[in-house]
């Protein structure tokens, strides 16, 4: 099982503001961030840890260079919640890389939105509810 994962960004400030709005509807908030002041051996000024229910689980450092770029799938509750990531998510600069519908691909109630990130990673949030 994984713990938690991390993202190098380019610019910390920008990303942490774009993950803040399109993970909002996903339940994810901004848990914790440390910075190199509090902790001189951080391997970036500064570290921000996004999860749900108190615990950090997506971590985002400014490290350069920030690629090669990674996917992550977020789990969502249901198929308004895949609807909220993505329009959240393009409204705060995401480039789109395959609007909310079924995947039939994966499986029949496979439901997911797809988006480019402002460091290149391709996130996702899938609901694999039926309607």
């Amino acid at each position: 099982m994984i713990d938690h994962l991390g993202l190098n960004v380019r610019d910390y400030g920008k990303s942490k503001a774009f993950y803040l709005a399109a993970l909002r509807p996903l339940g994810y908030e901004l848990i914790m961030e440390m910075s190199r002041d509090e902790i001189p051996e951080l391997p970036s000024p500064k570290i921000g840890g996004f999860g749900e229910g108190g615990k950090p689980d997506l971590w985002l450092a400014q490290i350069e260079p920030a690629h090669p770029s990674q996917h992550l799938a977020f789990r969502a509750p249901n198929r308004a919640a895949v609807d909220a990531f993505y329009k959240a998510a393009i409204a705060a600069g995401a480039k789109d890389n395959g609007p909310p519908g079924i995947r039939e691909i994966y499986h029949p109630n496979y439901y997911g939105a797809f988006v480019i990130d402002l460091n290149g990673h391709n996130l996702e949030a899938v609901c694999h509810d039926p309607a």
